[in-house]
Parts: structure tokens; C-alpha cells; sequence
């Protein structure tokens, strides 16, 4: 994780958590998601380049409200395997399980709208584009506006 995305600044420029400065900190990243491995609820994986096994990006539930049955995901691949259709193959098949799995109704992603390759991957997947949240995110780069796309059960299984 540390040496193929985490530490690095163009990885993380438009995520929420800041650049590993070292692998010390990544090591305490991993810890934590492995104490939650048994939360029902908590949905973290790897995504893992095949040739090698080794760990490339990630792909997670970031928030859940469970009342609607809403999951939002977030996803970050390292930059040596940006734009090889790794990362909409892994948000596919979350989606797949997310809906057919664990029975969620809605799944929805959000991007700043300076990083329109993550879009793209929503688009990709399926998702809709529903709308631009003014000055509603924040990430490394400060306050953004937010691209929101969704995509309900009954658009997948339609």
C-alpha cells in the first residue's frame, strides 16, 4: 500500500486522507482495517494486481445509512494502473455484491469535479450522474465541488 499508492501525493491529491509520509503510518492504516474486519458492516478491501498478488489500490464503504439502505463507496488505485479498466472491474463487482449480497437498495460515489477520471469510472459501472454539490467536499485540495452519481437495485437489476 505504501509503495504503490499511498505516498503518493498525485494518488492522493484528491482523497480526504493525507499522503503516507511513511510506512509506519500505513502500517497503522492496515491495523485498523483489519481490527474491523469483523464489523458486519464494515467493507474494506484490497484491490490486487493478479499477475503479482500484490496490493494496488483500494475499495471501500465509506458511509452507510442503513435506514435507507444507502452504501457510498470510495476507490483509489496507484498511478502506475490508472486507465487499464482495473478499477471499474473492482467497482463492478462491489456493486454486484453490494446489491445481490448484502441487499443494499442504493450505492452512490462522488468525485471533485477536477478529477473527472473517477467519473468516468462511475459511468462506467453504471452509475448516474444526479447532480454537482457546490462547495460540499473536501479533500487534499481544500474545499471542491462534488459530482454525485447513483444507481439504484431496481436500475441494476432492470
Amino acid at each position: 500500500m505504501f509503495r504503490n499508492w499511498a505516498s503518493d501525493p498525485e494518488v492522493t491529491k484528491y482523497l480526504t486522507w493525507p499522503t503516507h509520509l511513511s510506512q509506519e503510518v500505513t502500517e497503522k492504516v492496515v491495523s485498523s482495517w483489519v481490527e474491523k474486519n469483523g464489523d458486519p458492516e464494515n467493507y474494506q478491501w484490497a484491490i490486487v494486481w493478479k499477475e503479482t498478488m500484490e496490493p494496488i489500490g483500494s475499495i471501500s464503504v465509506v458511509t452507510w445509512r442503513e435506514e435507507v439502505g444507502e452504501a457510498q463507496v470510495g476507490y483509489c488505485i496507484g498511478k502506475k494502473w490508472w486507465n487499464r479498466g482495473i478499477t471499474t472491474e473492482c467497482f463492478s463487482e462491489v456493486i454486484r455484491f453490494l446489491f445481490r449480497e448484502v441487499g443494499v437498495n442504493r450505492i452512490f460515489a462522488r468525485h471533485d469535479v477536477n478529477n473527472p477520471h473517477s467519473g468516468m469510472v462511475m459511468k462506467k459501472c453504471g452509475l448516474r450522474y444526479e447532480g454537482l454539490l457546490r462547495q460540499a467536499g473536501w479533500n487534499n485540495q481544500g474545499i471542491c465541488d462534488m459530482s454525485v452519481y447513483g444507481i439504484l437495485r431496481e436500475d441494476y437489476e432492470g
